[in-house]
Order: structure tokens, then sequence, then C-alpha cells
């Protein structure tokens, strides 16, 4: 989702701050609080990272939350959150295309995810391709270039 085109590079990297305000303030939701806790490539995340988002999601007095995440292994990280999080609910979303790209996929699946935390029960959830998928229950077919349930 925050990824954007480095024209030296030509590759998609992190700029220096998150696209969500952004995203956020163009589909009129910018009332939503926001928290950068990393900008990292979901193929380089670790169970510390894992760890720092469990624990970032734990500091916070809200009991409905929703994590950006890159979309490699967002199944890995909503299975490592399942049954860490008591009394909240918890939504992952990410892109397939980042926000900075023609054609992203990113208002969309924030504004599932922002519909989803404000009407689910707690839980670890994945909003993605227009669907909500539970935490344990869900995988990212590259092929078809969209998450199904297991």
């Amino acid at each position: 989702m925050d990824k954007v085109h480095d024209v030296v590079s030509e590759k998609l990297v992190f700029s220096d701050h998150s696209l969500v305000p952004k995203i956020l303030a163009e589909c009129r939701a910018d009332n939503i609080d926001h928290e950068v806790i990393m900008l990292i490539d979901s193929l380089d995340m670790t169970d510390s990272n894992r760890q720092e988002i469990l624990e970032a999601i734990l500091s916070r007095s809200e009991e409905r939350i929703i994590v950006t995440h890159g979309t490699s292994t967002m199944p890995e990280t909503a299975e490592f959150l399942k049954g860490k999080v008591e009394g909240k609910t918890i939504v992952l979303t990410g892109a397939m295309r980042p926000f900075s790209l023609f054609q992203s996929d990113a208002p969309f699946n924030l504004g599932a995810a922002v519909t989803a935390a404000r009407v689910l029960p707690s839980g670890v959830y994945i909003a993605m391709n227009g669907e909500i998928f539970e935490a344990g229950k869900v995988e990212k077919n590259v092929e078809a270039g969209r998450f199904q349930r297991i």
C-alpha cells in the first residue's frame, strides 16, 4: 500500500512516510487516528516485527484496530496475532498494487477494513478483494492475484 516508484533504481520502495493518511483523506475518512509502526517489505518481516505489531496493538486503548501490511506475508501475521489480542477487533489489509500506482486497490481494501473493524466481533481478520477472511483461514494466491479461503 505504501510503496512508491523510485525513478533512480526503477524499484518500488518505501518513502519516509505512510500514504495511509492521504488515502483516508481522499476517501473522506480522515478522522481516523493513524500511527506508523514500521515501513518494511512484508517479505522481510520476522516474528520480532510481528511481536512489535502485537505490542503496539496491545498498547492502544482502542478496541478496533486496522493494520496495513504487505500482502506477501499478511496471512502469517494475522495468524501470529490470533488468540493474543483479547477483546479487540483487528483487521489487516493491504494492496496488491501500491496506492502510488495507477489502478491501486488500496482505497477499496482500506475502506473495507474500516467497515469490517466497525462491525465485526473481536478477533483477527484480513480484508482484501472485497472479502473478509478469518485469521488462519486465508492465503494469498499469487497466480490469481487475490486472497482466498483455505
